[in-house]
């Protein structure tokens, strides 16, 4: 079964910035900082509960080189990506979505 995957506006909104932010410091780190999430999301899809239960009904996946998790959620035939968070910053902001 292949899951369907969605973000939430406001997930893609935190990678956004998260990307805006490594690119400020350099740009092949922004790009670094998409291939990790790429990666991450992909490992999600193939294995989806593999990671740990969470808060509120998700699980969350920690990037290997980043310090940001995502937070998702299983529903029938999909994945929905509710927060790209900072690890160590505004813990549960997403919490509401």
């Amino acid at each position: 079964m292949t899951l369907r995957v969605s973000l939430h506006p406001e997930a893609i909104e935190d990678a956004r910035n998260a990307r805006a932010w490594y690119a400020d410091q350099n740009s092949k780190l922004a790009d670094d900082f998409f291939v990790e999430l790429e990666r991450a999301i992909s490992l999600v899809v193939a294995s989806p509960e593999s990671w740990p239960p969470f808060e509120a009904g998700t699980r969350r996946f920690m990037m290997r080189r980043f310090p940001y998790f995502l937070v998702y959620r299983l529903i029938p035939d999909e994945l929905q990506v509710i927060a790209i968070a900072h690890a160590r910053r505004r813990p549960r902001y997403w919490i509401d979505r």
